[in-house]
């Protein structure tokens, strides 16, 4: 990737954080830890990736993206509306009564959601049924979901890549957020479900990693698994909790709270609105 081009993607991720955080203060509640984490993917997904069109959020022949760990809606929202789908400033009305920007993804009022998603696990088997009806049809939609890594101790997530995997759905590409830690701490002491790349090259997967925070990375992953013709891809993707936000990074109490006034002051310092 050339240098001003990732210097304009970082931009645009560093405010699809401000906007994370924005969003979950504004609510006094959500969650920015992995919101934060899969920022950078999601900069590199609607502003390189996906083949969408925001004046058109129901186009038919758009590539899907499905947030399995819909908890992490402040993410998608944020990458939605600095990718036009929304006004910006509909991102503090997060969580509120009245608004259209609820805690979890939702398909029938939100422009750009493709999947109501939440409940862990069901995301990953929406996004098989939608590969497969796309290569039924012949169509050259391809169907991307991110997952979070405590999310892969849901059976069904490998039931899903079972699935995937039996059918050959080479237009379906998973990442799963690598970050290590989830709500009740880290995912090798809650329920270890690694190795991954063992486990789904098992199951019929191209296994493809990468550095979360790193577009040349993020980049040759994706790039990758477009190349890849028979199989579904899955990418690894390392990440910091929190990353962006310095007492947050890496800080599983940051899963599901919301910052303060001064723990909001200091985050857009660190984010470099201050």
């Amino acid at each position: 990737m050339d240098t001003k081009r990732k210097t304009e993607l970082q931009e645009i991720a560093r405010q699809i954080r401000v906007g994370i955080i924005d969003a979950v203060y504004s609510a006094k509640s959500g969650h920015p830890g992995g919101s934060l984490s899969i920022a950078d993917v999601l900069t590199y997904l609607y502003f390189e990736e996906l083949n969408i069109d925001p004046k058109n959020p129901d186009w038919e022949g758009r590539d899907r993206l499905v947030l399995s760990k819909g908890h992490c809606a402040p993410g998608l929202y944020s990458a939605l509306a600095h990718r036009g789908y929304f006004p910006v400033e509909d991102l503090k009305t997060f969580r509120k009564t009245s608004s259209y920007l609820q805690g979890h993804p939702d398909m029938k009022h939100t422009p750009g959601v493709d999947m109501t998603s939440g409940s862990l696990g069901q995301g990953a088997s929406t996004s098989c049924g939608m590969a497969l009806a796309n290569k039924l049809d012949k169509t050259s939609v391809r169907v991307y979901a991110i997952l979070g890594d405590g999310e892969t101790e849901e059976g069904q997530v490998w039931e899903a890549a079972m699935f995937a995997g039996h059918y050959k759905l080479s237009n379906l590409c998973w990442l799963v957020d690598f970050n290590g830690l989830q709500i009740d701490g880290p995912i090798a002491e809650v329920m270890n479900p690694t190795p991954y790349p063992e486990k789904f090259s098992a199951f019929g997967w191209n296994v493809i990693e990468c550095d979360a925070h790193d577009f040349d990375s993020i980049e040759a992953a994706y790039k990758a698994a477009r190349a890849c013709t028979d199989k579904p891809s899955v990418i690894i993707s390392h990440s910091v909790k929190g990353k962006g936000v310095s007492y947050m990074e890496n800080n599983v109490s940051w899963h599901g709270a919301a910052p303060n006034d001064e723990q909001y002051e200091q985050a857009m310092k660190d984010l470099g609105e201050r």
